[in-house]
């Protein structure tokens, strides 16, 4: 499994012609290296204010995965989830729209939810 997701963007052709101009310097190898640099330099300004956010809304930060028998082990108990994450969530694609409904309460992801279409059609009004 991938640890990166592809993204496109729009940007002034100003910007990109001083990005392409600090590539052909040395600076950075290519434009995504420099993208990717400038992302990090800001996350990592930012980092204090993502770690209180984090904390208050009871985020989990990383990869959260549930096969079908995670699931079957909720119902039999009776409890339900309520998922909050930071990174990316992923309900196995044996998981029935069914089980998921039975199951899972509520969800909010920043970042990538993976499920099959028929589990995040029948959870759609339970994602945030």
């Amino acid at each position: 499994m991938a640890d990166t997701e592809k993204i496109t963007m729009n940007m002034s052709v100003v910007d990109l012609g001083q990005i392409d101009l600090l590539v052909k310097e040395g600076f950075y190898s290519n434009r995504t290296d420099f993208i990717r640099t400038a992302i990090r330099d800001l996350l990592n300004t930012q980092a204090a204010v993502v770690k209180e956010s984090v904390a208050r809304h009871s985020f989990v930060m990383g990869v959260l995965l549930y096969n079908s028998s995670d699931l079957e082990q909720r119902r039999l108990k009776g409890t339900r989830l309520n998922i909050k994450i930071l990174g990316m969530f992923i309900l196995d694609p044996e998981i029935t729209p069914e089980l998921a409904l039975a199951t899972i309460e509520s969800i909010e992801v920043h970042g990538v939810f993976r499920a099959s279409e028929e589990v995040k059609k029948a959870l759609s009004n339970r994602i945030k």
